[in-house]
């Protein structure tokens, strides 16, 4: 055997007392057995983390715990919204461990500036952008707190913002696990790999949990040792997915299942924008057995009982009206709309001017407000004692929740402790605040634990839905039949910023600047040589919010209507329309193929619609089947093609695309979400016309091998289906339709 070279032994590799991390600084919790965390460059040194390890378990790292019994809990910072981050995350790191999957559990991470989206800091999730959320948040306190409030779910970003910390996460522990375990075989480190949840030299084998207690004794390499996406045979598989069993058998926790001593519930009425609290007949209310309190607030109402039932009961009796605010109907958002169409809009960018000469040809869209019909509406559980107030809740953006916790309570943040829970459907809405600062201020008042679930009409009602649109596309056709310029101009609410200052501090008043979030999409896939973008702020008296793919459902319906259209002003196929116009598109030339072969394209006129989109590092081509019978509109099938780089867990990525399609078509199909008298005509599920399964379409999808970096997928193919669904009922021969939904079901 040759002896190991000293300069690689693991004492070589020990990490020096002192200056980088000592044995003192490891501990974590206090107390005894509580266990240890080693502290290495990945994480900024500025932050300390805050982690807390129960007995017999070992901190390696941001993201990783590792038990004596060989557990293996990986420390997760986006939301689990059924989208599967709770397992593709995992996967990632795993993988780079060589983790044996049965072992694997997970736990939500604390609310920390390590856990910040990078991927939402870049692109300005919700119009956040990285300046204004810093000048917004500045009276939060330090620059950590402002970094912790980009712990956000949202933009199809979870992969995209995590993959290369939980890998480089996974990659430091396993050399870490292998410099202990060299101590014991006596080897070079560097000789010794992982598989299975063991730590492999030859023959020899040791498990992780042996060794991790030790493992924290070390520093890692300089560069990390990383693997080969998938070499660790666990990511690029659909293996079992971590939240499903406990989703099965009934054991997951939402919000409305937390039970504390002395628990009781809330109902909650509240008003639209610019509306306050005009009566209450509390004595209505408090006639119904039950009722212990009556929290009144500006804009809302809610009524405490000793359970659900008897709380919507009482706040039913109590007929509590609003007064105020601007009366709102279909009517009125039009002529919004048009009024700030009819203003010319900023441009967004760089404009270009269009060549002269050609044939221009123009077009407006229209979409309505976008209900997110969640299966679970907002809901929280609050409990305030000793001064400390404690929330249950489904969040999409922790730190932003326990910021309008404390708000709303009158205390610090430090005071408020924020415990995530799975999320019944985001889709944006569990971006909100509402219910966490309704619960948080009900707790006060009532000084009694209380958890508030909106009812399914409150949520229809008053849910900031997805803002509506109207979208104005001009483009010029050169003689060869190319465009030669592009100029989209979108009139809608600032979606953006009406987030950010919501999130930021409550503030619920719309804005009238013009906003990059409201017209994404806009800047199409294609190489046109001039193009300009507008955005008209418009103000409809609706508070909006953040909708699954947000702006893009009204640019792409727009941007491949109108392809479609100028295809056929020029004569051309619209395939080969597309192709011509990508550029240097070859990942999504390569879904327009593959979807075309798959769905057995017949050309215009064949009652097929094409459309595709870029987005989220991903690509997507639809093909929609889709005819007249007698009133209605049948899809029998739809074809997807899809470039979404490197897959972690296949299984899911092909769900989520599935997913994408229902939840378009719903909306291109429904009965339209209409508002009268300022309310939506809907009173809750029976009022959207949701498909039945019996009305989905076959779907097909078909996932692209790639290389290409993990791209986003869970709101890709809601853009393209509404303009593919049109287009295909125009090559059909029906009417063009330029305004959603298209019609209803057959």
């Amino acid at each position: 055997m040759v002896p190991p070279d000293p300069a690689r032994t693991p004492a070589a590799r020990r990490a020096p007392a002192g200056p980088i991390v000592s044995r003192r600084q490891l501990l974590v919790g206090g107390g005894a057995g509580v266990g240890l965390v080693v502290a290495w460059g990945l994480w900024p040194r500025r932050y300390r983390p805050n982690l807390v390890a129960a007995p017999g378990e070992t901190i390696l790292g941001a993201y990783l715990k590792i038990g004596e019994d060989g557990h293996v809990t990986v420390v997760v910072p986006q939301a689990e919204t059924g989208q599967g981050a709770w397992t593709a995350l995992p996967q990632m790191l795993a993988d780079e461990l060589g983790a044996d999957w049965r072992t694997i559990g997970v736990e939500p991470a604390p609310i920390s500036p390590l856990y910040a989206n990078a991927v939402a800091l870049a692109e300005g999730i919700a119009g956040l952008h990285p300046s204004a959320i810093d000048r917004a948040l500045a009276h939060v306190g330090p620059q950590a707190e402002r970094r912790a409030a980009w712990m956000l779910t949202a933009g199809s970003s979870s992969i995209r913002a995590f993959e290369p910390p939980l890998r480089a996460a996974g990659a430091a522990a396993r050399a870490l696990l292998c410099m202990a375990a060299a101590e014991r075989f006596n080897a070079d480190w560097q000789a010794l790999d992982t598989a299975a949840g063991f730590v492999t030299h030859g023959e020899e084998k040791i498990r992780f949990g042996e060794v991790a207690a030790a493992a924290v004794g070390f520093a890692p390499p300089t560069a990390l040792p990383l693997r080969e996406p998938g070499e660790g045979g666990i990511s690029g598989r659909a293996v079992p997915r971590i939240d499903h069993p406990s989703k099965v058998d009934g054991t997951a926790q939402y919000a409305g299942d937390v039970r504390l001593p002395g628990l009781v519930h809330a109902a909650v009425r509240t008003g639209g924008p610019g509306e306050t609290v005009a009566a209450v007949d509390e004595a209505a209310a408090r006639a119904v057995p039950g009722v212990v309190a009556i929290v009144r607030r500006e804009g809302w109402v809610a009524v405490v009982a000793a359970n659900g039932w008897a709380a919507e009961r009482a706040a039913a009796a109590a007929r509590i009206r609003f007064a105020g605010g601007t009366p709102i109907d279909d009517a009125a958002i039009a002529a919004a709309l048009a009024t700030a169409m009819a203003g010319g809009g900023e441009v967004i960018g760089t404009a270009a001017e269009a060549p002269a000469g050609g044939v221009r040809h123009t077009a407006d869209y229209a979409l309505p407000s976008m209900p997110h019909a969640t299966i679970e509406p907002l809901a929280a559980t609050a409990r305030l004692a000793a001064g400390r107030l404690e929330i249950w809740a489904p969040t999409q953006a922790p730190a932003l929740a326990r910021a309008a916790a404390a708000r709303a309570a009158g205390l610090g943040e430090a005071q408020v402790t924020l415990f995530p829970t799975f999320v019944g459907g985001g889709f944006g809405r569990k971006l909100e605040m509402d219910a966490i600062a309704q619960a948080a201020a009900i707790a006060v008042e009532a000084k009694r634990p209380v958890q508030l679930s909106w009812s399914r009409e409150e949520e229809t009602a008053r849910g900031r839905h997805g803002a509506p649109a109207l979208v104005r596309l001009a483009a010029t056709l050169g003689g060869d039949g190319a465009v030669a310029a592009w100029e989209a101009t979108v009139a809608s609410p600032a979606i953006g910023h009406d987030a950010a200052a919501r999130l930021r501090d409550g503030d619920d008043t719309p804005t009238t600047a013009a906003d990059p979030e409201a017209v994404a999409g806009a800047e199409t896939c294609y190489a046109f040589p001039a193009v300009t973008i507008r955005h008209a702020p418009a103000a409809i008296g609706l508070a909006t919010g953040v909708w699954r793919s947000g702006a893009r459902a009204a640019t792409c319906f727009a941007t491949e209507s109108f392809m479609d259209e100028l295809a056929a002003a020029s004569g051309q196929d619209p395939l080969g329309f597309r192709i011509r116009h990508l550029g240097g598109q070859p990942r999504l030339a390569r879904c327009l193929q593959r979807v075309t072969a798959a769905g057995g394209w017949s050309g215009p006129g064949g009652g097929q619609g094409l459309a595709v989109h870029a987005a989220y590092g991903s690509v997507i081509a639809l093909l929609v089947e889709a005819e007249r019978r007698g009133t209605g509109i049948a899809v029998p099938r739809v074809v997807a093609a899809v470039d979404a780089g490197r897959l972690i867990h296949p299984d899911s990525a092909r769900q989520q695309i599935e997913s994408g399609i229902v939840w378009a078509l719903a909306h291109a199909l429904g009965p339209g979400f209409s508002y009268a008298g300022g309310r939506p005509v809907a009173r809750g599920f029976a009022g959207l016309g949701l498909p039945l399964i019996g009305q989905i379409p076959e779907i097909e999808v078909q996932m692209i091998d790639s290389r290409e970096a993990p791209g986003g997928i869970a709101e890709l193919a809601v853009p393209p289906l509404a303009p593919a669904l049109a287009n295909a009922l125009a090559a059909g021969g029906a009417p063009r339709l330029r305004r959603l939904p298209l019609g209803e079901r057959a």
